[in-house]
């Protein structure tokens, strides 16, 4: 067995903000004619929406201030536009709350509220879901993966990871699996990325990587192991009550040894050589037509806004001066590298989808491909 190697203690801190997390967190099924809104004065000239559960069935009066996940997720389950809300809490808190509070008496819903317990029956609000919300948390996610990477056959160590009110993320490379890629000197490395949201912000996420060493950007693959957070319902219209471990329990085993399974294939020798013959296959796609013609064109394809765009073309211009690219025809391969460098300057949230946007690339139809190409 392999220790996966941590040099700036990301895993670590990042396992024990999960565990602790693990440790706080609460979920309450509530029918919302039992919820009511309040709004009040965070005490720094902004409002804070709190959500409180009534007391019923011997179950003691909760009262939960609801983060900017939740309040959006309020708002949404309103049919009100999340900008809108914010305005209206801030500037009309008490007709605001009115108006929440006369949609959850008069279209009665069962809603899962995840939640951190910070005290006697008070927490922070840091979701509000379906009933049919599937709680497979970041723990799970950990506790499936991460023993098959100490397992494999490679040494793996950890490039990044963090936790948001959003989602988790978790991303490593393979220190042993590591092959000459597009261009001579190029050397890539085989890579694991994890990432789930316990607040219904995303799926749960097992995904094979490629790391561009000289810079470290990274590619999402086409090789993903992708299920929704959803279960069937599990409400009673004229209750509520906190959700137990043996139920989450029962709906998470089967998922955990599938995402078991998924992370040992990834990880292997004959899944990288796979794409790392992709990647060979697409030094030899040249571009024959305008440099910055052929960025728009890929905008285009990608459907990027023009900021973004020219975000691509700042990342082309860094790659075709990086070893293996330097003096070398503008490829698709390039381009790979082009979209995947823009990570590095994204928030948390959007890393992911510079990644995943690297891996269209490689994937790009012949047709797309030679629009992009041909592009003048």
């Amino acid at each position: 067995m392999h220790t996966i190697e941590n040099g700036t203690n990301t895993l670590q801190n990042l396992l024990l903000k999960v565990q602790d997390q693990a440790t706080r967190a609460q979920d309450f099924l509530a029918p919302t004619n039992q919820l009511q809104l309040m709004t009040g004065d965070r005490g720094n000239g902004t409002n804070v929406s709190q959500v409180v559960i009534e007391q019923s069935g011997g179950m003691p009066t909760q009262i939960l201030s609801a983060n900017e996940v939740a309040f959006d997720q309020i708002a949404q389950r309103a049919s009100i536009d999340v900008r809108t809300a914010r305005r209206l809490q801030q500037d009309y808190a008490g007709e605001f709350d009115a108006l929440i509070n006369a949609i959850w008496q008069k279209e009665p819903a069962v809603r899962m509220l995840r939640t951190f317990n910070t005290g006697d029956n008070v927490g922070i609000a840091r979701a509000f879901v379906s009933d049919k919300f599937k709680t497979f948390d970041n723990v799970h996610l950990l506790q499936s993966a991460l023993p098959q990477l100490m397992d494999s056959d490679a040494q793996w160590k950890v490039v990044n990871g963090e936790v948001t009110d959003k989602r988790l993320y978790l991303r490593l490379k393979s220190e042993t699996q590591t092959g000459e890629g597009a261009a001579v000197g190029d050397i890539m490395a085989n890579g694991i990325g994890l990432s789930n949201s316990e607040t219904g912000c995303g799926s749960v996420n097992v995904y094979q990587m490629f790391w561009t060493l000289a810079c470290l950007n990274g590619m999402q693959t086409e090789k993903r192991t992708r299920k929704s957070h959803i279960t069937g319902a599990r409400g009673d219209a004229d209750t509520w009550g906190l959700l137990t471990d043996e139920a989450k329990d029962a709906d998470n085993h089967a998922l955990a040894l599938q995402l078991r399974d998924v992370t040992a294939a990834y990880a292997s020798r004959q899944s990288f050589d796979e794409v790392l013959e992709k990647m060979k296959a697409a030094h030899a796609d040249a571009i024959s037509g305008s440099v910055n013609a052929a960025v728009e064109s890929l905008g285009k394809v990608l459907t990027l806004s023009k900021k973004d765009t020219a975000s691509v073309l700042d990342g082309l211009l860094a790659t075709v001066g990086q070893s293996g690219f330097a003096g070398q025809p503008v490829t698709r391969a390039t381009m790979v590298n082009a979209v995947t460098a823009v990570a590095h300057n994204a928030d948390a949230d959007s890393v992911d989808d510079w990644q995943r946007l690297g891996g269209r690339v490689l994937d790009l139809p012949r047709s797309d491909w030679q629009r992009v190409a041909m592009a003048a």
